[in-house]
């Protein structure tokens, strides 16, 4: 997939998997360290050691302390969503500074690829290729995709689409799963410092009505995923 060519305040969505689709995350402190990752590394200055201020614990219970006694960061980009899952990740980003996305993606890659490959023993690359991106240009899409992301960690539960409707047990699911910004976008403080939440939150009238427009997108969740026109992920 060709890349489209980033510009400043335009709305792109980032999304890659792990090389021969293997897993990237493998536990918890896997998790932990990419979410802490997509807040350091979104800096124009250069990050000396994400090591030094990486506290698994702290994020654990005290998930704003990334916030706590640090310089004001200068954002190469707005990560307005994210969603981890275990074989990939896809990020919903506003371009800030010029080739903000490409600088944030490298440092991400190649931090997260070096912590991973340290902790396991391994070398070579993580992921499948340079990530891939696609321009955020239509209302639909625009619409779509926040619920897409969100609701991506529902598949993990089944090979087959799940029968939604109905089903309230569903949104619960999503209030269960930790890594990613749908329980910041609900009012459950979650990572709460990672996203910029403005621009949807006011799209769809704050959090409460965005939790309510979530159970409706799953009510008819093959119909909202025929806008959302790029490759799904396996």
């Amino acid at each position: 997939m060709q890349k489209p060519q980033f510009v400043e305040n335009q709305i792109y969505h980032i999304y890659n998997r792990g090389v021969e689709k293997r897993n990237i995350f493998l536990d918890k402190q896997d998790y932990l360290r990419f979410i802490h990752s997509l807040f350091e590394f979104n800096n124009e200055n250069t990050t000396i050691n994400t090591l030094f201020h990486f506290n698994s614990q702290a994020m654990e219970t005290e998930p704003h302390y990334l916030e706590k006694g640090r310089k004001p960061r200068k954002l190469l980009v707005e990560i307005l969503i994210f969603t981890l899952m275990p074989n990939h990740f896809h990020l919903v980003l506003k371009q800030k500074k010029e080739k903000g996305i490409i600088k944030f993606m490298q440092k991400l890659g190649t931090g997260y690829t070096m912590y991973f490959n340290k902790k396991y023993k391994r070398v070579g690359g993580l992921f499948q290729g340079r990530f891939k991106a696609v321009l955020v240009k239509d209302e639909s899409h625009f619409i779509h995709l926040p619920f897409y992301i969100h609701t991506n960690p529902l598949e993990l539960k089944t090979k087959k689409p799940p029968h939604y409707r109905g089903s309230t047990s569903i949104m619960g699911s999503l209030e269960k799963y930790r890594w990613s910004s749908f329980l910041d976008y609900i009012g459950i403080k979650n990572f709460p410092s990672v996203t910029s939440r403005e621009l949807f939150l006011e799209f769809f009238n704050g959090q409460e009505q965005y939790k309510n427009a979530t159970y409706e997108w799953l009510k008819n969740k093959e119909e909202g995923e025929k806008e959302i026109k790029e490759i799904k992920i396996d």
